[in-house]
C-alpha cells in the first residue's frame, strides 16, 4: 500500500510533468525557430566581419586563417515587402585572396576573382577552411529552409533546450536534416547537429559568446566540429556587426564583375 507521503510525492511529480509538457506544447516549432532566427540574424540588411580559424589538438593553424567581410540581405516579408535572402562575401585575408568574392542568392552560390571572365557557380558544401564550408559563413534562415517538429526538451549546458527535428523543404538546401537545440527561456540557439541523407552525423555547430549586438543578445562565436575529425575543429568569430542599407542591385553577378567595394 502506498503511504500518504509517497502518494503526495507521486501526485506532485505528475503535476510538474504535466505542466512541463503543457509548456512545451504551448510553444510551436515554427515560433521557436522564428525567434531563434531573429537572434542569429536581424530582419534588416546588415554587414559583419567573420574570422575563420582552424584548430588541431587545440593549436591554431595560422596558415589556414581566413577573414571575410560579409553583407547580408536576409529579410522576411514585412510591411508589404517581399522576402529576400542574398549575401556578398568579400575575401580580405590572406592577402593572396583579396579581391575574391562569393555571391549568394537564396540557394545559388557563385565565386568570382579578378582573374575570371565571369562568376562561376560553386557548391555550398565545398570546404573553405577546416570544417567550415562555403555555405557555413553565410547565415541560413531555418524557417524558410526547413520544416520543424518539436520533439521535447533536454538539458543543455546550465539550462534546458527545446529539441527540434528540422527536415529540408528542398533539395537545394545543403543539409537534409538538423537536430536543433534552442534554449527555452531566451530562445538562444544552442547547438545544431547536421545529418546526411542516410542519417549519419556530419558535424555539430555550437553557438557561443552571446553579446548585445544590434539590440539583441547574439552569438559572436560559432564552433564547428566535424564528426570524422575528433581532434580538429573550426571557429567562426564575428565582429564589427552593423546595419547597412544596400540596394538589391549590389547583389548581382553583374555588380561583382564591375568590382565590389
Amino acid at each position: 500500500m502506498i503511504g500518504s507521503v509517497s502518494l503526495r510525492i507521486i501526485i506532485v511529480s505528475v503535476f510538474f510533468i504535466m505542466v512541463n509538457v503543457s509548456a512545451i506544447a504551448a510553444v510551436g516549432a515554427l515560433d521557436i525557430i522564428r525567434r531563434a532566427d531573429e537572434i542569429r540574424s536581424p530582419n534588416k540588411p546588415f554587414r559583419y566581419t567573420v574570422t575563420v580559424l582552424e584548430y588541431n589538438d587545440g593549436v591554431e593553424k595560422e596558415e589556414n586563417k581566413q577573414i571575410l567581410d560579409i553583407s547580408m540581405r536576409f529579410m522576411k516579408p514585412e510591411d508589404g515587402m517581399p522576402a529576400d535572402a542574398r549575401s556578398l562575401a568579400r575575401f580580405i585575408y590572406p592577402p593572396r585572396d583579396k579581391g575574391n568574392v562569393m555571391l549568394s542568392d537564396w540557394y545559388d552560390l557563385w565565386f568570382y576573382t579578378p582573374t575570371l571572365r565571369r562568376p562561376m557557380p560553386i557548391s555550398r558544401e565545398q570546404r573553405l577552411v577546416g570544417q567550415i564550408s562555403n555555405g557555413d559563413v553565410i547565415v541560413t534562415n531555418f524557417e524558410y529552409s526547413y520544416s520543424a517538429t518539436l520533439v521535447g526538451d533536454k538539458p543543455c549546458g546550465e539550462s534546458f533546450c527545446y529539441e527540434l527535428v528540422l527536415l529540408r523543404k528542398s533539395d537545394a538546401v545543403t543539409y537534409p536534416k538538423i537536430i536543433y537545440l534552442v534554449e527555452r527561456e531566451s530562445y538562444h540557439p544552442y547547438q545544431a547537429s547536421y545529418y546526411s541523407m542516410d542519417d549519419k552525423l556530419l558535424k555539430t555547430v555550437q553557438y557561443e559568446n552571446f553579446q548585445m549586438v544590434l539590440g539583441e543578445m547574439r552569438p559572436m562565436k560559432i564552433v564547428v566540429r566535424d564528426a570524422k575529425h575528433s581532434k580538429g575543429y573550426s571557429v567562426m568569430e564575428y565582429s564589427d556587426v552593423r546595419f547597412e542599407s544596400l540596394p538589391e542591385s549590389n547583389f548581382t553577378r553583374e555588380y561583382i564583375q564591375r568590382g565590389v567595394k
